[in-house]
Parts: structure tokens; C-alpha cells; sequence
């Protein structure tokens, strides 16, 4: 009981006078009666204050868009370049919503990314070289 009351006293509850009568009545009360009416009509204990530090924080998402980036990078391996567009316009439009609202996912937005524009940057190189060799075989048989 006296744990009971030092603790009201301590957050405030009572005040030191009312605390020490109270406690005088504790140590001379010779019934569980007489201790239960000493804190019955106490205020009520408030409820510990939660921190930052002991909160737990909730795990950040990972952004959908930027899965699916990563994901439409990778099926160009299968699908060719029906998926490279895709994976650019989602990397992009994933990079942005992660800024925006603090989500994961900003490397598999990137990787994404870098699948498709190298998809492109192949593409435009195999097309140039195709072109080059074309014009190639077509300007030297022209000359004989």
C-alpha cells in the first residue's frame, strides 16, 4: 500500500501533506479495509507516455510502381521491347512518388530505368550499325 501511495505522490497525484496522513493511516491501519479506503478515491494514473525512441515505427512501403519497372526491365530479357517503355515511364513516375511520400523503392525504380534505356541505347546503336552495313553493301555494289 505504501508502494501504491509513493507512487501517486510521485506523479503528482497527492500532494506531500495528504501523502504523508494517508501513509500515517496505512502503517496503523489493522484491516484490508482500512488500506483500500486510503487509495480508492484517488485520481487515476496516467497512462505512460509514449516516446519516439521505445514507438514502434511502422516499416516504410516499398513504392508498386518501382516494382514494376524493375519488373518490366527484366521481362524485355523475355519479351523484347514490348516491356522497355513500360519500364521507363514506371521508373520515372516511381522516382517521383518516392520523393514525394518518403516510400522504398528508389534502387529498384533506378535499376529499372537503367534496363530500359539501355534497351534503347542498344537498340539505337544495332539500328545504326544495321544502317552502316546496309549502306555499305549497297554503295559497293553499285560501284563495280
Amino acid at each position: 500500500m505504501a508502494g501504491r501511495l509513493g507512487t501517486a505522490y510521485s506523479e503528482g497525484r497527492l500532494a506531500k501533506d495528504e501523502y504523508d496522513a494517508r501513509l500515517d493511516r496505512a502503517l496503523s491501519a489493522r484491516t484490508y479495509d482500512d488500506l483500500d479506503q486510503l487509495v480508492t478515491d484517488l485520481p487515476a494514473a496516467r497512462p505512460p507516455a509514449v516516446t519516439g525512441a521505445t514507438a514502434p515505427t511502422p516499416a516504410a512501403r516499398t513504392n508498386g510502381l518501382a516494382i514494376a519497372s524493375l519488373a518490366c526491365g527484366i521481362a524485355q530479357f523475355a519479351f523484347g521491347p514490348l516491356a522497355t517503355i513500360p519500364a521507363i515511364v514506371l521508373g520515372h513516375m516511381a522516382r517521383s512518388q518516392i520523393r514525394r511520400t518518403g516510400e522504398q523503392g528508389a534502387g529498384l525504380a533506378l535499376a529499372g530505368l537503367i534496363l530500359g534505356w539501355a534497351a534503347v541505347i542498344l537498340a539505337i546503336v544495332v539500328i545504326v550499325i544495321g544502317l552502316a552495313l546496309a549502306a555499305g553493301t549497297s554503295g559497293g555494289g553499285m560501284m563495280h
